[in-house]
């Protein structure tokens, strides 16, 4: 079966984009025709954000949750995936040669909210640190499957950023953004070009410690039925991914508990998945993968999509 896009009046994927007091409202975004961590504690305001946002929707589950299926829709649509967690899913691989070779059927919507190619880096959460993450292999992906699919990569993630900065109105004092308003406010601009398809989710670093791994079960329930709530699909696929298990860097325990709340949420929350990080290896700070195991995970999450849509 075939990738497909269904006309939406709003779309997808938001990166993080910082929005000041006083920002403007971001323009339409066009669609062409071809194509460590923490930095200084800001305190912005809320980010700008579409007309007639509306307020964060409460969360709640599927009451009759149905297997999502593939994806139906006109060639010229985009399917939508948001990117969003911290830097591994932002990227800080070293990007190579390859990693700038043009698809044009694998755009990103940028910091100006215009879709250009997705080319790494997709992310811009960090500047100096930004490099290779799994989106851009995971689109590619998806284009190869069909050969008339056009994807549409929303990158949102933060690097550092707690699942607490996931909520409505939260503050990432680290960058000084609100991940998940400006997740949303990206996401809405996009779909005036397709349909939110899922969401790749990378996170989970900075919540391992003794006190917030305790709460990270609820947060992350909480977040996918908000994620799900305020796209208006109680079946959106959401694909979390394994955290790295790097030589010279044993699991603590309290990483360990992160990891099994995400193997736990992917058996027993419908239509998510886990993504396995097995053999993939660090770039040399046993925190990052390097750019060869982002492609391969990039990889492994299209795999596990195509999966849960049983395409």
């Amino acid at each position: 079966m075939r990738l497909s896009f269904l006309h939406c009046s709003i779309t997808i994927v938001v990166v993080a984009v910082s929005a000041c007091s006083g920002a403007r409202t971001p323009t339409t975004p066009t669609t062409p025709s071809a194509p460590t961590e923490p930095s200084a504690p800001g305190t912005p305001s809320t980010p700008s954000s579409p007309a007639n946002p509306g307020a964060p929707t409460t969360p709640t589950e599927p009451a009759t949750p149905s297997t999502p299926t593939a994806p139906q829709a006109t060639s010229s649509e985009l399917q939508l995936f948001l990117l969003a967690g911290q830097s591994n899913m932002a990227g800080r691989g070293q990007v190579e040669a390859q990693d700038s070779i043009v698809n044009p059927r694998v755009l990103k919507l940028d910091k100006s909210l215009t879709w250009v190619p997705a080319v790494d880096p997709l992310h811009w959460d960090k500047p100096a640190l930004v490099g290779v993450g799994p989106g851009r292999s995971f689109g590619l992906a998806l284009a190869a499957r069909d050969t008339t699919a056009r994807i549409g990569l929303i990158p949102a993630a933060v690097g550092g950023s707690p699942i607490s900065s996931w909520e409505p109105g939260a503050l990432d004092t680290a960058t000084g953004t609100h991940p998940y308003d400006e997740a949303l406010a990206r996401l809405r601009i996009a779909r005036q070009s397709g349909k939110l398809r899922g969401i790749l989710w990378h996170q989970g670093e900075s919540d391992a410690t003794p006190a917030l791994s305790a709460l990270y079960a609820g947060r992350l329930r909480a977040l996918i039925a908000r994620f799900r709530a305020d796209a208006g699909d109680p079946n959106l696929p959401f694909i979390i991914g394994e955290l790295g298990k790097f030589d010279g860097k044993p699991w603590t325990p309290d990483v360990a508990r992160i990891d099994s709340v995400h193997r736990a949420i992917a058996a027993s929350v419908p239509n998510v998945a886990y993504v396995s990080s097995d053999g993939l290896v660090d770039k040399g700070d046993t925190l990052h993968f390097d750019a060869a195991s982002q492609r391969k995970f990039g990889e492994r999450y299209a795999a596990a999509y195509l999966a849960l849509v049983k395409w």
